[in-house]
């Protein structure tokens, strides 16, 4: 990983911003992704003078957001003969129509907080798809999240400087302290619906 930057350290920006955009878009249909260090290296070249912020900026949100699109597409045309396929193991066919109705009534606020979750990018883009929520809306909320996350990467990054890999242990622990959160949130759900069903 450093001798990639190290690369793109010495590569035109115009490279890096490229780099940026496409990774950003990949990682919403192939995860784990290093986008978001991407993004903090294009936010440090700003700062030491070798690159431009908004054009970073802007690679990154437009990126994600084209990926968030891609996917989401993805679901809606083909996600309900993936699901009959059983190529998607803990969703059950049976249990699709309970699973979309959930959607349709969360899913415009996990769009919203999709970015700031870790390991569920794809999965809720997918799904958002197959519930079949607007697609103008949708587009307009993965646009807000993705501007919000990488305008705090981005600055970090420009804060940083040259120390700016200090920043892949702050994302570690971010990651982690998210994935516990959301594990526990789950699994309260899933006592809730487990109590409300025995009862």
């Amino acid at each position: 990983m450093n001798e990639l930057f190290q690369t793109l350290l010495n590569l035109d920006p115009a490279w890096v911003y490229l780099a940026i955009f496409f990774v950003a878009l990949i990682e919403n249909l192939f995860p784990p992704a290093p986008s978001d260090v991407l993004v903090v290296f294009g936010g440090a070249l700003a700062a030491m003078e070798k690159g431009n912020l908004l054009f970073a900026y802007f690679a990154g949100t437009i990126g994600s957001t084209c990926g968030f699109i891609v996917m989401f597409l993805i679901g809606k045309w083909f996600g309900e003969r993936i699901l009959e396929q059983g190529k998607i193991k803990f969703i059950k066919k049976e249990g699709l129509h309970k699973f979309e109705h959930w959607f349709q009534k969360y899913g415009f606020g996990l769009i919203v907080a999709n970015r700031f979750l870790t390991g569920t990018r794809a999965i809720v883009s997918f799904f958002a798809g197959i519930s079949e929520l607007d697609f103008r809306i949708t587009t307009i909320l993965s646009f807000v999240s993705s501007s919000l996350w990488y305008g705090i990467l981005i600055y970090a990054g420009y804060s940083l400087g040259q120390h700016w890999e200090r920043i892949g242990l702050y994302l570690k622990t971010y990651s982690i302290a998210i994935t516990i959160l959301v594990t526990i949130f789950a699994v309260a759900i899933l006592l809730r619906y487990m109590f409300k069903k025995k009862k």
